[in-house]
């Protein structure tokens, strides 16, 4: 091992360890990782930042905008109503809603896919009778699997499609991917709604009003005119039965205590953290005459909060109480209500908070929130819904299917189509097609210019950006060939069969903890090394690394999928493993042998 190997290596294991530590953002590790190269001289410091104009890097910004386009426009939402029965049982439902989140995710966002269909997905397991973590996850797995279908499906295809430019060969294709990954995928997709209900753990029932999480925190201020002052606390908890909610703190004097004296009696202006279900809060607050604690309050004498106050009076009626979930991309992340002045900016409530598997000791207008939180909010559905989109959360509430202009609905899936036709048949590369469609979107409106920017999944865009680079150095230092011999030595000398499957398997794990654009481009140069030492085509081993890299199934963090259901689906962290290692079985089962029949070695 040379110094430059020994070097990059520790460069390398400190990059993954920090990504599976997950303490900061994925993009920003990239981006150190990029750098710690620079400094040791092994990227190029005038070519460093050359990967943010990789093609595979514009194509992801391109198809994330295209994305967006389908999803504004009503087009998905069209499909989706004309495609899922709303009468049909719970297998058939089942399979037409995970068939058509796989087809939607061979051309889309995954993440779009799934947050489209997840009110579709909650609805129908309040109308079986079910928990909807039996269709959540069902869903979610579905729509990684569609993704590894086409060159657009995933970024980690389209990141193993610029690794084979670099072999001398021509960059796959827009269908490429589509005999093992359609395979893989309807293998896939059978076992998950024949074993998916049995494999999935029990995670409360469904019910006719929605879904069960875990119950929500929420904060109750003693008004002056409440039967609460000068109650004892242990008076209060004899109420709160009644209604099954439970005291789980006190605030007061902005000092909050985790377990105050029962004999406590309670003052103007304390705070009560009270813990329960969503149906109990209303009973909960009205049977103590207690008032939600918002965020700061504003002067009520200032013009602002008097129009507010005419406003909302003046729409009572219109008034709406929604659960929201909140998205990987989501700019609420790391961010609580009092930073964004929730109140008082956007005239909306955040009453509670669900969080699964830990209480937090924050203050809930203080509480940083997390990708997977569940959000209980009120205000005006037509606030509520803009507030939604601008920070990207789903509200998991059964919505009307709303097509803005018909029009632009086709527009959107006439330009998405003309550019897969025109990256599929070579008459642009996959960067130019999609980014011609990105001009016209623009140019016709369907996404107004001002909003563009908001449709790009930028930490991908860095992680990717920062990434290509540092998967060079791997390959410029040897230090790829140091692993593929390593593995070769592991046993994937005897044939190139083992080295596929051995590579498939590795990619799996690190997927499970590592973002899966970030593990293809790790993989990708160590896929290339161990074919040149086996005298193979690195084509299969390609392949395989990018059906790995898209199978992460089994934690709620290897893909933004998973940690989207987290939540609404009631989910721990040990629950994915349940059906996510044997459906992965079936991946390695089905890939393995196909994939050199397709690509030979």
């Amino acid at each position: 091992m040379t110094q430059e190997q020994g070097i990059f290596l520790a460069i390398l294991l400190a990059t993954i360890g920090l990504f599976i530590w997950g303490r900061w953002r994925h993009d920003i590790v990239a981006v150190a990782a990029l750098l710690a190269c620079v400094g040791f001289g092994l990227v190029d410091r005038d070519t460093a930042f050359e990967g943010f104009g990789h093609p595979a890097v514009v194509t992801v910004a391109c198809v994330l905008i295209l994305s967006r386009a389908l999803q504004t426009s009503g087009a998905v939402d069209a499909i989706a109503q004309r495609f899922i029965p709303s009468d049909s049982s719970y297998f058939v439902t089942l399979a037409a809603l995970t068939t058509l989140g796989a087809v939607l995710s061979a051309f889309m966002n995954n993440v779009g896919a799934l947050a489209l269909l997840m009110p579709i997905a909650i609805q129908m397991s309040a109308r079986h009778g079910i928990s909807p973590g039996k269709v959540l996850m069902p869903l979610s797995f579905g729509s990684i699997l569609g993704g590894m279908t086409t060159l657009i499906g995933t970024p980690p295809n389209l990141i193993v499609a610029g690794f084979r430019r670099e072999t001398g060969e021509s960059s796959f294709a827009m269908f490429d991917f589509a005999p093992v990954g359609i395979a893989v995928a309807v293998a896939g997709l059978a076992f998950l709604l024949i074993f998916g209900r049995k494999l999935i753990p029990e995670r409360g029932g469904g019910t006719s009003e929605g879904f069960e999480t875990d119950a929500y925190m929420t904060e109750a201020r003693v008004p002056s005119k409440s039967k609460a002052v000068g109650m004892t606390l242990k008076q209060i908890e004899k109420e709160l039965d009644e209604v099954d909610a439970t005291i789980v703190g006190l605030i007061r004097n902005e000092v909050r205590m985790r377990a105050p004296d029962p004999w406590r009696k309670l003052r103007i202006d304390d705070i009560l953290v009270i813990e329960a279900e969503p149906d109990s809060l209303a009973g909960a607050l009205s049977a103590l005459e207690l008032k939600l604690e918002e965020d700061k309050p504003r002067d009520p004498d200032t013009p602002e909060a008097k129009a507010d106050a005419e406003e909302e009076s003046s729409r009572d009626e219109e008034m709406s109480i929604i659960e929201m979930v909140v998205l990987p991309n989501s700019s609420l992340i790391g961010r609580s209500a009092a930073d964004i002045h929730l109140r008082t900016r956007f005239a909306i409530n955040m009453l509670a908070v669900s969080r699964q598997g830990q209480r937090s000791r924050a203050r809930l207008r203080t509480l940083r929130l997390k990708a997977g939180d569940v959000l209980l909010m009120q205000g005006a559905f037509q606030r509520l819904s803009d507030f939604a989109g601008q920070f990207a959360l789903v509200p998991l509430a059964e919505r009307a299917v709303r097509i803005p202009n018909a029009r632009e609905a086709l527009m959107a899936l006439g330009i998405m189509g003309l550019a897969i036709a025109a990256a599929a048949f070579g008459l642009f590369p996959a960067a130019i097609a999609f980014a011609f469609g990105v001009l016209a979107v623009m140019a016709l409106r369907i996404i107004p210019p001002r909003n563009v920017y908001n449709a790009v999944d930028w930490p991908v865009i860095v992680l990717l950006g920062a990434l290509i680079p540092v998967a060079g150095a791997m390959a410029t230092t040897g230090s790829a060939e140091l692993i593929a011999q390593t593995l070769l030595d592991w046993g994937a000398s005897s044939s190139g069969m083992a080295a596929l499957a051995i590579l498939l398997v590795l990619t799996m794990i690190i997927s499970a903890f590592v973002n899966n654009a970030a593990t293809a481009a790790v993989m990708c140069p160590i896929a290339i090394s161990t074919a040149n030492s086996l005298g193979i085509s690195a084509d299969p081993l390609l392949m395989g690394v990018a059906v790995g890299a898209s199978c992460a199934f089994m934690t709620p963090i290897g893909h933004q999928n998973n940690t989207i259901i987290l939540g609404p689906g009631g989910f721990r962290f040990g629950d994915y493993w349940q059906l996510g290692l044997p459906l992965q079985a079936v991946v390695v089962a089905v890939a393995v042998p196909i994939l050199p029949l397709v690509w030979p070695f």
